[in-house]
């Protein structure tokens, strides 16, 4: 089985607040993408997907890809409107994909390390599936629709997920095809159309708190605060 990242890069940011795309921001004076793509290039993947805006295909492969020699990439190629069709697009372009696991990875999640990698590698080998998430700090409740609480589950198997999202890449590409078929469907990550299209249970494998998806202003801050300390 050969390892394939897909880095997802098509998003626009809007909660941001800024026009630049966030993955692309200044963060302590490179773009956010640099710092996963770096983890990816220097880790056992054998080759990486990025799927990009169609406007910023030339940008990312001169300013960051050549510009870094990230060698690494093999393809950059236009996402689509949502990120469920990103995912779509990268995954139709890997070659012989029942013989690759396919580690799916948000650009706008510059704290991927070597040991989350590692470990999502001995796991998805193990169980065929692995995502990272780490346990919910605070209480969840569930609610209705007019606002009342109607459940509290227990805190200990309430699990906020992170990427990479890591699958047999013909398990995911398979699912994603049923899921595009279902109109009206909806799902924010790949282990949802695994749970609800595709032909395995996921496992959960340990992520950290560091691993932040950068949405606002305050979390550069915190991974500027990150990346300094490590």
């Amino acid at each position: 089985m050969r390892h394939v990242g897909i880095l997802l890069s098509a998003g626009k940011g809007k909660r941001m607040g800024t026009d630049t795309p966030k993955q692309y921001m200044d963060l302590l004076g490179k773009p956010v993408i640099y710092y996963s793509l770096k983890t990816m290039q220097e880790s056992f993947l054998s080759e990486i997907i990025m799927v990009v805006s169609k406007d910023d295909i030339d940008y990312v492969k001169k300013e960051i890809v050549d510009n870094y020699s990230f060698n690494k990439v093999t393809k950059i190629v236009a996402g689509g409107a949502e990120r469920s069709d990103s995912v779509y697009l990268g995954l139709k372009e890997i070659e012989n994909p029942s013989d690759v696991y396919v580690y799916i990875h948000d650009g706008a999640r510059p704290m991927l390390t070597r040991e989350h990698v590692l470990n999502l590698k001995e796991d998805v080998e193990c169980f065929g599936t692995a995502v990272l998430g780490v346990t919910s700090k605070d209480t969840v409740k569930l609610i209705d629709e007019d606002g009342f609480v109607r459940a509290t589950p227990k805190r200990d198997y309430v699990v906020n997920v992170q990427t990479p999202q890591v699958f047999v890449a013909s398990d995911i590409l398979n699912a994603y095809e049923a899921f595009l078929k279902d109109e009206g469907a909806f799902v924010t990550d790949d282990a949802s159309v695994m749970e609800c299209y595709g032909n395995l249970p996921v496992h959960i494998t340990k992520g950290s708190y560091t691993n932040i998806k950068l949405t606002t202003p305050e979390d550069f801050l915190i991974a500027e605060k990150l990346i300094k300390e490590v």
